[in-house]
């Protein structure tokens, strides 16, 4: 019996141990989902002061004289439509709104005909509106354009429209129905969409701005270690640094989706920030498009990183110039066009970069086309042809995500970037002393005094007057 209690005891302790560690790795994936984002748990929190503030239908009395149980639509409105980002809220709450207002007033309207039909016909008129409509509708959200926007709304419209042409078959109140189901939507829509915008608002598309320009940095980022991995410049080849952001770019090609979903939601925000009203968000499509593009082969250099067949190194120490040149200079353009995207100016730095990329990329097209090969086995030089390849196909993508980031700065009216000064500009200690003179008409001369340090020029040269 006491070893059959102490076995008990030990599986019980077993049991606790597993419930305790699960509960334990829950609570820190619950802590890191906030670290990540702390917008989550403000829209964790949005959600149930949203509820909270639609049950007061069910709370006081007197508002639940004015709605009944209809109210619980209101609740069924927040639960359905409240969304992360403004625009998805405003675009799932105007498609509900407008779904039920036009399929409520087509019931009342069908319910009406079919009255005229008797008791026999009218469930025959009923039925037959209920299928086409049904299925009309089911095949119009298989356009792309109506399923990208407005799936949701016709699905709302289906569905309106059955119960309310169906409910009016038995009860005599039709009007009364589906006015309520109207408002009870209405106020649950109305809502959300006040606290989701007024209390802390996510705009979809600042986040699809931000992750543009981000993606865009993240190619930049690789190519600027891609030199130094792949000619094996750099001494500690195991640092984990190097190796996440030479890994960092794989977000990038699964970014499509989540793009397109942004801009969706975006087209339905309204101006906010240094975002107009008809910001041209569809342009963002392009440019994610052209930087993916750039991604799949920044996909195949990082395979020839890995590939067990590698170059010879006298090859690749004749590409090496040209080949570290083109990795730069692209990698400091998609750096000023990501830099440019943030800070919404016209992205004219990353221009001198492009040609000196594309200089170097005709300096390695003549280096080919020379005797590099001479004398060198086919399976010694595929590997260093490859990446060559690659590389000239990544300035041609480059230069594509520049002109539609040109395209986007003028279509969204960027402003012109604040020119740069170099260090090398500056003159350190200097300084101009402005003096503001009286009007005078028989001055016939001006000094203007300029004091500089003894280190930028000789003693005798510290304070020199400039007639004028």
């Amino acid at each position: 019996m006491e070893s059959e209690a102490t076995k008990d005891d030990g599986i019980f302790l077993s049991c606790l141990k597993r419930l305790v560690g699960k509960v334990m790795d829950t609570a820190c994936t619950a802590k890191k989902l906030g670290q990540d984002d702390p917008r989550r748990v403000v829209h964790s929190l949005k959600v149930g002061a949203a509820l909270t503030l639609v049950s007061l239908l069910y709370y006081l009395k007197p508002l639940y004289d004015g709605f009944g149980t209809s109210a619980i639509w209101a609740l069924m409105t927040v639960v359905v439509i409240f969304e992360y980002s403004v625009g998805a809220t405003l675009g799932k709450g105007l498609n509900r709104g407008l779904a039920t207002l036009l399929a409520g007033a087509l019931g009342v309207g069908v319910h009406y005909v079919a009255s005229l039909f008797g008791n026999i016909g009218e469930p025959i008129v009923i039925g037959s509106f209920v299928f086409l409509q049904a299925a009309i509708s089911t095949f119009i959200r298989f356009f792309p354009r109506i399923k990208a926007r407005f799936d949701y709304g016709f699905l709302i419209f289906i569905l309106t429209f059955s119960m309310v042409s169906l409910s009016g078959f038995r009860e005599n109140s039709i009007i009364e129905f589906a006015h309520k189901r109207l408002s009870t939507i209405l106020v649950g829509g109305f809502t959300c969409v006040v606290i989701c915008t007024c209390i802390c608002p996510v705009w979809a598309g600042e986040d699809l701005h931000n992750l543009v320009a981000l993606n865009i940095e993240k190619l930049g980022d690789f190519l600027e270690g891609f030199g130094n991995e792949y000619f094996r410049l750099s001494e500690d080849e195991d640092c984990n640094s190097e190796k996440s952001v030479l890994q960092a770019y794989k977000s990038v090609l699964t970014s499509k989706n989540t793009e397109e979903a942004l801009v969706n939601f975006a087209r339905w925000e309204p101006g906010h920030g240094k975002f107009r009203f008809r910001h041209p968000w569809k342009q963002y499509l392009i440019i994610g498009s052209a930087t993916r593009e750039c991604a799949y082969r920044i996909e195949a250099l990082t395979g020839c990183l890995n590939s067990e067949i590698q170059a010879q190194v006298e090859i690749k120490s004749k590409m090496q110039e040209e080949c570290m040149k083109m990795t730069s200079e692209c990698s400091k353009a998609l750096k000023e066009l990501a830099s440019a995207v943030k800070q919404m100016t016209k992205p004219s730095s990353a221009e001198p970069h492009i040609e000196n990329s594309k200089n170097a990329t005709n300096r390695l097209k003549s280096l080919i086309k020379s005797d590099l090969w001479k004398g060198t086995e086919l399976l010694a030089v595929i590997p260093a042809a490859t990446v060559a390849s690659l590389l000239i196909d990544i300035v041609i993508c480059t230069e594509k995500i520049s002109n539609s980031v040109h395209e986007l700065a003028s279509l969204a009216h960027f402003k012109s970037a604040k020119p740069k000064v170099s260090p090398e500009e500056k003159t350190e200690g200097s300084e101009l002393e402005i003096i503001e003179l009286p009007s005078c008409e028989d001055c016939s001369s001006v000094v203007i005094t300029v004091h500089e340090s003894s280190d930028a020029l000789p003693a005798s040269a510290n304070n020199r007057h400039m007639p004028l």
